[in-house]
């Protein structure tokens, strides 16, 4: 659910790794704001930013508590088994806090919080995957580019052509990227995440978990956010389900992302992320242009990295944001795969800038693209190269399958 840095140290994980341990490193658009170090790698039945599937509607399963902080919690005498924030002075003072803020009503916003629960599995899947495991792209890139997921694929492409070609118009971002990208996410809907939003979003707030930097200040501004959105569409801030994280709909947004980025996209008077197959569509190009999509412009060319390795490593060292020119790729010992494709961006001479993408494939040899502005801007949708390179290859297999 939009949000969310994920970096290349905590994905590509091999197979035996739990799929929503993997999952908790691949967050959807706002958690990529500020996992600075957190998207995550998408098991193949799993979204990249979620938890399991639900319906909004559906009744969430009560969870034996396990709070990290015992003496901070209240039980509720309706609800023994789930420990609740609704006598937590701080949770409270902040309900205060927000609704002066915001201009919303104390009491509504205090009566939302003090319904919001402490959920253990939250405070385990924020949690970074166990440290050791080699990075293997070939291993992640199965989980996608698959065919169940493919099928699906083809049958929101077709469902939403109309609306694929519209926002490719408006935006410039081709209909096979925001079909990779709602794929990888939630599998078309499959997989939106089965915690309440406001229980996930209250755990990492006030009971972030320690063992990793305390991000509990952006969680607390995205809980802050969904009840302004809830407010504002006019619905129940304690019924919508998404992920672990707090993120939202096929796109997995984030609250503010849903604020910021979510667009009407056919002129119905509301914005819907969960079944308006318009409306997410037109959301996830806009926000690929606001984070620097350009039209026309490839997200990749295929390279074969230096051979030496001070000449590979100063390539490198940029990580994914593009800084280089096709010439300096060029000087530096690396070898495009075509003039065709060099032609894309203008040829040697031109001004495009690169970056060389290493995707590593445990004990084999490195695989290597260089990457775009386009191709940057998809991990800024989630902050790590191997999603970006999921994203592209499941829109390619599902535009040849068309």
């Amino acid at each position: 659910m939009n949000p969310h840095r994920t970096t290349d140290r905590a994905i590509a994980k091999l197979p035996n790794i739990r799929r929503q341990q993997v999952s908790a490193w691949l967050s959807c658009a706002a958690l990529a704001v500020w996992l600075a170090a957190a998207p995550t790698a998408q098991a193949a039945d799993e979204p990249a930013t979620a938890a399991k599937a639900a319906k909004p509607t559906q009744v969430i399963k009560k969870h034996r508590a396990k709070p990290a902080r015992k003496k901070a919690h209240v039980r509720s005498d309706s609800e023994p088994d789930v420990v609740t924030y609704g006598h937590r002075d701080d949770v409270m003072r902040f309900g205060a806090e927000v609704a002066a803020r915001q201009g919303l009503d104390v009491a509504w916003v205090q009566a939302a919080l003090a319904q919001s629960r402490y959920v253990p599995s939250v405070a385990r899947l924020i949690m970074p995957p166990p440290a050791g495991t080699a990075k293997n792209w070939a291993a992640y890139r199965e989980r996608f580019i698959e065919p169940r997921r493919i099928a699906a694929g083809v049958a929101f492409w077709q469902a939403n052509e109309r609306w694929l070609a519209q926002a490719e118009q408006v935006y410039g971002v081709p209909g096979e990227i925001v079909v990779g990208i709602v794929g990888v996410e939630t599998l078309y809907g499959q997989h939106m995440g089965g915690y309440r939003v406001i229980d996930a979003l209250a755990t990492l707030s006030f009971d972030f978990p320690p063992g990793r930097k305390d991000r509990s200040a952006f969680f607390k501004d995205e809980l802050e956010q969904w009840l302004v959105l809830s407010h504002r569409e006019g619905q129940d801030p304690v019924l919508l389900k998404g992920s672990y994280a707090g993120a939202l709909g096929l796109p997995q947004f984030m609250p503010s992302s849903v604020i910021k980025y979510a667009v009407d996209f056919d002129g119905d008077g509301h914005i819907d992320l969960h079944t308006n197959g318009a409306d997410v569509i037109g959301s996830v190009a806009h926000y690929l242009a606001e984070f620097g999509w350009q039209r026309g412009l490839p997200t990749h060319l295929e390279v074969a990295a230096p051979t030496d390795t001070s000449a590979r490593a100063e390539l490198l060292a940029p990580d994914i944001l593009p800084s280089f020119t096709a010439q300096q790729f060029i000087e530096h010992g690396a070898v495009f795969g075509s003039e065709a494709e060099l032609a894309r961006i203008g040829g040697p001479s031109g001004a495009t800038r690169l970056a060389l993408v290493e995707l590593q494939n445990g004990d084999a040899a490195p695989s290597h693209v260089a990457g775009t502005a386009n191709f940057y801007a998809i991990t800024r949708y989630n902050w790590s190269s191997y999603y970006a390179m999921a994203v592209i290859e499941l829109g390619a297999a599902v535009r040849r399958a068309r």
